[in-house]
């Protein structure tokens, strides 16, 4: 994952790569979503969408690659040209858990150049109103019970390693053996998996859980901010008494092989300091939870490194690191 400063090439550099690219985008941009419809990867892109189309004044072509937990979408950028007519909508679990996690993975955080990180999204983990339950004491005392099992978009995403943190914040002594995790094709299928009583519960994104919660069609329990999310009538993690759950939440952020030009790069800064101005944008994604936090290339990489060695431990302590 190359940070580099915008701008920052020498001055002959910069003047030739400046008349190479002088034209870009000439034409349309693939964007690689890499996770299903209806998650919160897809539901940031498909969003910021419109204004970011405006802004950059070409066709931005959204596509969900999926598979194995965001790395099959991500590894497809990370082998494309670097021109910057293929563009990753990358995430905390491709980009942070998935590193952290996966021994075998494809790519390390060094084969990509990220522009930009423009969303923080909370963390809120919810059950099934059918479930009786209606708080994380009763969901503890639950798993103490047998039977618990919780839903993730797959081996290794956000979901599955933030149902286990939880757990092991509120007490469980071995959260592995004591729920079952049930991982499906993407955030949409594990919020449904809860909804129709296929798991007990679910720890996502807070715009993944948004409309389920508004049509009480789902129960939050917590969410893991200090501060209360908007339409999430549930204590925060700092209520409850569990600081350490803040560092957990969900990201959304964009990047190319890591050899993309500056000049590439220092256009991308320009469109999504437009788009993320946008009134829409912002209203929506605020209603879904969402802080709207555009990050330079320095920020941003203090961002991820700080999250990748969060997830890191966990999985250390855990032994949840998958080598195979």
């Amino acid at each position: 994952m190359k940070f580099k400063t915008f701008g920052a090439a020498c001055a002959v550099s910069l003047g030739l790569a400046t008349t190479a690219f002088a034209e870009y985008p000439e034409r349309p941009i693939n964007m690689v979503i890499p996770y299903g419809a209806g998650g919160a990867t897809d539901i940031s892109a498909r969003t910021i969408a419109e204004p970011l189309n405006n802004a950059v004044g070409r066709p931005l072509v959204m596509a969900n690659v999926t598979g194995a937990g965001g790395a099959t979408g991500s590894v497809a950028v990370q082998n494309a040209k670097a021109d910057g007519y293929t563009m990753l909508f990358a995430r905390v679990g491709s980009h942070s858990v998935n590193p952290a996690m996966k021994a075998t993975l494809p790519y390390t955080l060094e084969d990509f150049r990220f522009v930009t990180v423009y969303e923080i999204n909370p963390v809120a983990c919810a059950v099934s109103p059918n479930s009786g339950i209606t708080s994380m004491d009763e969901l503890i005392a639950r798993v103490a019970e047998g039977g618990v099992t919780y839903s993730s978009s797959g081996v290794g995403s956000l979901l599955h390693i933030a149902a286990v943190m939880v757990l092991s914040e509120f007490g469980v002594t071995d959260p592995l053996t004591q729920t079952t995790h049930i991982p499906q094709k993407g955030g949409g299928a594990a919020a449904t998996a809860v909804l129709n009583g296929t798991a007990t519960f679910l720890c996502t994104n807070s715009s993944a859980l948004a409309s389920f919660v508004a049509n009480k069609q789902l129960v939050p329990l917590m969410v893991t901010t200090a501060e209360p999310v908007p339409g999430f009538d549930a204590p925060t993690a700092a209520d409850l008494g569990k600081p350490a759950l803040h560092q957990l939440v969900g990201w959304t952020g964009i990047a190319g092989p890591d050899d993309l030009p500056d000049d590439v790069a220092d256009k991308w800064g320009e469109w999504m300091a437009t788009a993320t101005a946008d009134e829409e944008f912002l209203d929506k994604m605020t209603s879904r939870g969402s802080v709207i936090e555009l990050m330079d290339p320095v920020r941003a990489n203090e961002f991820i490194q700080g999250q990748y060695e969060t997830f890191r431990k966990l999985v250390d302590d855990l032994g949840m690191r998958i080598e195979g």
